[in-house]
């Protein structure tokens, strides 16, 4: 990678040291690790020595645009001010447009307009989006491009990540003798051609010598802990070839400053406790840095092991007169009763909120169910512990299926000959009956919601949207086959997240500039779909600590830049959550974090 014109330093271990090396280089972690920044970090610094490189976000909630300071879109462009780079975002929605035209394409032309309404029908729905997007993903990975020496993937958080890599594996398997088709993917007439394309995938995903998987995680230990899960669940995949990078290793410069050494006592702890299956993997780390990593500028020093040394200039900026989270607790309550859905990028403290909330709500007198949507599931980690009037679960997605499936089998199986509920079992071993029978999960747990409180602890972000898509597909089915006046009202779960009265959205972010970006990406995705946040919560704010240690000093004029961008017209209510000393791991310390009055 280059400095400010100068030559290139040596690469770090994470990165291909020649055009030779593997092609194919995965960042993946728990979200808000950095993956965004180390992979868009790599990918410069391979093209600063002369590659040429491809840097792909799978990503459905990417910020690929801003961290490069670029407009980008489905189609790979060049980034200005660094030869040799380019870059895309595999757009959803325009990768499912795209394969519902294929499909189309596909069909006999002697087909009529109700056989072809029946299969536009059929790509409708939020699993269609995902095996588009998963689509352009294997065309990446099956040579389709290759014009770049490297193709650097920014791929979406854990949970995400682990479905889209496990895709190739299930959907080679239900292809696998299906002489009819599925409805996610269309009729038969392109089922044999995807089947080969995904076992292509398969086999590029399991090739040591052309892939290789960089787990990204912080010096925290639910960070490490998801990084160790996700090590194991690659490897049942056949995904061996693995390495570790943990980002922001904090070292304090003040011994003197309690703050400071709080923060590298934590980390320090983190990494010698780390779980063996990490243990054994090449590692890199990379110290935190004092500025934003926004900027080709900004992402060339980011890997950088000379970094100019931060000075703390003046007093520190002082805590701004926000409410703190206790107060949201107090304004929820008033209600009685509700849904509130929590939801944000990965790792800006979405479940410690969530928790905290169903905590405090409970301490108020309120019977409470605490769940989640995530895949990478912390709640009870983070509860780690029972309170009467609170009940707490997950969706999750092997047991909903399995649930789900049982249904179908009990409603139809005895209007079937054996040769129907055949085929029957056969449709349900698609992979999209996951997605449905989450869907169909989220839906019952927000029907809670009519008469006690209900704590829903969501996804990252670009997983959260997608089930958001889902909801909308079925509220506009359901819209469409609405029955006559009269005859009764059909209310949707997209007619109740509409509602304010009924559900309140708090968006959590940190505050920096990417993630207060992310979370006002969502915020305008919700409001699209009529559904307005009922406020924000930035946590994890160092303004008000004390801090004089250089590196955390520096960082404090950020921070309060970024509450007064949220305050002054992104939040209608803006709470804080100060960092703190301790992770609030336990009923106890989560009750502090929402004293009553």
């Amino acid at each position: 990678m280059t400095g400010r014109g100068g030559p290139p330093t040596a690469l770090p271990t994470m990165v291909p040291s020649d055009a030779g090396s593997f092609r194919y280089l995965f960042f993946t972690g728990k979200g808000g690790v950095g993956k965004t920044t180390l992979a868009c970090a790599a990918a410069l610094a391979l093209a600063d020595h002369g590659r040429s490189v491809l840097l792909v976000s799978t990503d459905p909630a990417s910020n690929l645009d801003e961290m490069l300071g670029t407009r980008l879109d489905d189609t790979p462009r060049p980034v200005p001010g660094a030869g040799n780079l380019f870059a895309m975002n595999i757009d959803p929605d325009a990768a499912a447009d795209a394969y519902r035209r294929r499909v189309l394409d596909q069909l006999d032309p002697g087909s009529t307009e109700a056989a072809r309404a029946t299969v536009r029908e059929q790509l409708s729905g939020a699993c269609t989006t995902e095996i588009a997007a998963f689509d352009e993903f294997v065309g990446l990975l099956t040579g389709a491009d290759a014009t770049y020496d490297h193709v650097v993937f920014d791929t979406a958080p854990t949970g995400h990540t682990l479905r889209l890599l496990s895709l190739p594996k299930a959907w080679t398997g239900f292809l696998r003798d299906n002489d009819r088709g599925a409805s996610c993917l269309g009729p038969h007439s392109g089922l044999k051609m995807q089947e080969a394309r995904f076992r292509e995938a398969l086999a590029a995903l399991g090739d040591p010598a052309r892939t290789s998987i960089v787990l990204v995680t912080r010096p925290d230990r639910n960070a490490i802990r998801e990084a160790a899960r996700t090590s194991a669940e690659l490897r049942l995949l056949g995904l061996e070839n693995q390495r570790l990078a943990v980002n922001a290793v904090f070292r304090a410069s003040d011994r003197t400053d309690p703050v400071a050494r709080a923060i590298e006592e934590l980390g320090r702890r983190a990494l010698a406790e780390l779980p063996e299956p990490l243990r054994g993997l090449p590692q890199d780390r990379v110290a935190l840095r004092t500025f934003d990593m926004v900027g080709l500028d900004a992402l060339r020093r980011v890997l950088d092991p000379i970094a100019a040394p931060a000075v703390a200039v003046g007093l520190p900026p002082s805590m701004p007169e926000l409410p703190p989270l206790g107060r949201l607790v107090d304004d929820l309550a008033e209600a009685g009763r509700g849904l509130v859905l929590v939801m944000g990028k990965g790792g800006v403290g979405k479940t410690t909120v969530a928790s905290a909330l169903a905590v405090g709500l409970v301490r108020r007198g309120h019977g409470v169910h605490l769940s989640t949507t995530d895949p990478a599931a912390h709640v009870e980690a983070t509860l780690e512990g029972s309170l009467a009037g609170l009940r707490v679960d997950r969706i999750d997605p092997e047991a909903e299926t399995r649930r789900y499936v049982e249904k179908i089998l009990a409603a139809r199986a005895r209007d079937l000959d054996a040769a129907g509920l055949a085929l029957l079992r056969e449709d349900l071993r698609s992979p999209c009956t996951e997605e449905v029978a989450v869907f169909h999960a989220f839906s019952r747990i927000v029907a809670e919601a009519r008469s006690a409180f209900v704590v829903l602890d969501t996804a990252p972000t670009g997983h959260s949207l997608l089930l958001m898509d889902a909801t909308g597909a079925y509220h506009r089915q359901m819209t469409r086959d609405m029955p006559a006046p009269g005859q009764g009202r059909i209310v949707t779960p997209l007619m109740r997240l509409q509602d304010p009265g009924y559900t309140r959205i708090i968006l959590v972010a940190l505050p920096e500039t990417t993630p207060v970006s992310e979370a006002a990406g969502l915020q305008d995705d919700l409001r699209r779909a009529g559904i307005e946040p009922y406020g924000w919560v930035l946590n994890r704010t160092l303004l008000g600590t004390g801090t004089r240690d250089p590196v955390l000093a520096a960082r404090l004029p950020g921070e309060l830049a970024q509450v007064e961008r949220v305050r002054s017209g992104l939040a209608r209510r803006l709470y804080l959550l100060p960092w703190q000393a301790e992770p609030p791991v336990g009923i106890a310390a989560l009750e502090r974090l929402v004293p009553l009055g």
